[in-house]
C-alpha cells in the first residue's frame, strides 16, 4: 500500500489523478468500491506484492474485466512481485517486490502516456 501511495504522489506531480484503494480484505470484496472507481476513472491498475501468474491480482484483474469491461478505456493494468520463489536474500527480496516506480510505468502504459 505504501508503494502505491508513492506511486500516487509521483503520478500526481506529472498531473494524474491516480485513485488509490485499499482492500484490506477479499472475502468479503468491497466489490461496489471497485466498481465506483473503475466507473469513475475508466481504468484499473491492480498491484500486489504477490506472484503475477496465478495471484490474487490476477482474479482481481479478471472480475473487473468480466463484470465491467464496457467502463474500461483500456486492459486492466496489473504490477506484482515476480514469478519466483521468494529469495532469503534481502537483496534479493526487494528486488522480487514491486516498487513506486514499476506502478507509475503500469500507470503510464494503462493511460497511453
Amino acid at each position: 500500500m505504501l508503494f502505491a501511495l508513492e506511486a500516487a504522489e509521483a503520478l500526481a506531480a506529472e498531473g494524474i489523478d491516480a485513485e488509490v484503494l485499499d482492500l484490506r480484505t477479499l472475502v468479503p470484496l468491497d466489490w461496489e468500491a471497485v466498481r465506483a472507481s473503475v466507473c469513475k476513472t475508466h481504468n484499473a491498475v491492480v498491484v500486489e506484492e504477490g506472484v503475477k501468474r496465478g495471484g490474487v491480482g490476477a482474479e482481481l484483474s479478471a472480475q473487473i474485466t468480466e463484470e465491467l469491461f464496457d467502463e474500461l478505456d483500456s486492459p486492466v493494468g496489473r504490477v506484482a512481485g515476480m514469478n519466483v520463489v521468494s529469495p532469503f536474500s534481502p537483496v534479493l527480496e526487494d528486488a522480487q517486490f514491486p516498487h513506486p516506480e514499476d506502478i507509475v510505468a503500469v500507470v503510464k502504459k494503462t493511460l497511453g502516456r
